[in-house]
Formats: structure tokens, sequence, C-alpha cells
């Protein structure tokens, strides 16, 4: 078999949401298929599902893969599993994506529809943000972080390696010289008001949001 195929690594609800943004934007794609170390099917909406072993078995084809994992630390494996085997991660972008001026994003990142990046921002590798979240101006976005649907990350906002914003949650806007800051590895729960900054590895709930599990 020869050509090109394109893979999305996860097989969950992400996953199939990712799909078909693939399938629009890959022109050169002869060969479309999900991955997943424990596929509960060999077909998943009219797609075949390979285990990373069958993936990497097929022969005499240019590989491309992303990763439509929610979970910043499996993502983080996968990557390095991706990067060792040496197969190209792509990044994924919905057509009604909205980016604006100066705006860096890093590899893998997947930007799902009606996703807005405004102006003046740097974001990290394998960001994802789903469907309607917006990261405003001056913002600064680390590695592996997770918006869930309709984010709303205003501008002077630092978000640090491994947070996931919970769906519908709204960031205060910060200031050039205080921004407000999300912690590595904190979790902002569905429908909070970040008022201020999280400490790392915190969980903060709520309107406005206050923490449940204390950072380190």
């Amino acid at each position: 078999m020869k050509g090109n195929v394109y893979g999305i690594f996860g097989a969950s609800g992400f996953g199939r949401e990712v799909m078909p943004l693939v399938k629009k934007k890959s022109k050169d794609a002869d060969y479309l298929v999900f991955i997943d170390d424990a596929p509960k099917a060999s077909i998943l909406n009219g797609y075949d599902v390979l285990t990373f072993d069958q993936f990497l078995s097929l022969h005499s084809m240019n590989k491309f893969v992303t990763i439509a994992i929610a979970d910043a630390a499996i993502r983080e494996k996968i990557a390095n599993r991706l990067k060792e085997k040496q197969i190209e991660v792509f990044q994924v972008e919905a057509s009604n994506v909205e980016i604006m001026d100066e705006v860096k994003v890093g590899e893998g990142a997947i930007l799902s529809p009606f996703v807005t990046l405004t102006s003046n921002i740097h974001i990290g590798k394998y960001f994802q943000a789903n469907i309607y979240s917006y990261v405003a101006h001056d913002c600064i976005i680390g590695d592996f972080v997770t918006f869930a649907p309709s984010v709303k990350c205003n501008g002077n906002v630092h978000v640090e390696d491994f947070a996931y914003i919970g769906t519908g949650a709204i960031i205060k806007q910060g200031t050039p010289d205080k921004p407000i800051v999300i912690g590595k590895g904190a979790v902002v729960g569905m429908g909070a008001i970040v008022t201020k900054s999280v400490k790392a590895g915190d969980v903060v709930f709520g309107n406005p949001a206050k923490s449940i599990k204390r950072g380190t």
C-alpha cells in the first residue's frame, strides 16, 4: 500500500469530532484511520481502528498523526512515542477558525470549529481548543494545555503547561504588569469564573472560582 495515511490517535468522543475536520482538510490523504491501543471495535464511523503497532506496520506509506486525547499526561506520553518512532505530527484547524495578528502556535495543536485566537498570543505545543473557545490578546499558553468547549480566556492571561480549563469557564483579564496565571497542571472546573491566579496543581470551581484542592 502506498500513499499518505493520516491517523487520529484517540477513538473516543473528541477523536470522532476531529476526524471530519481531518477528512475535510487533508486532501492528500489516501487512508484515514483511528489509532487506539485498546480498541473496542475494528471500525468506527466507517474508518478502520488500528492499534499503534498496526499503524506502524503499514508499509510504504507516509504516516502523519494528531493526538485527539484531552488528558494532557497521556497526550505527552503519546507525543513521546511518536517522536521516538519518527512519526510526523500534524496540526488540525477547522476552516472557520479565526487567527488574527502575531499568533504563534506550537506543533500538534487541534483547533476546533469557531475557535478564535486574537492578537499577540504565544501558544506551546499540543494545545487543544474545543468548539467556541477563544484566547484573547497578550496571552501565553504552555505545552499540553486543554481548553474544553466555550472557554473564554481574556487578555493578559498565562496558562502554564498541562492545565485543563473546563467547559464554559471564564478567565478574567489580567494586566501587562500583573497577568492572571493558571499554574502548571491546574484544573479550572466547568463554568468557573476565575478572577485571580490559580496555583500549580490546584483545582478550582465556582463563581468566583475557589480552590477545592490546595496546590503545591
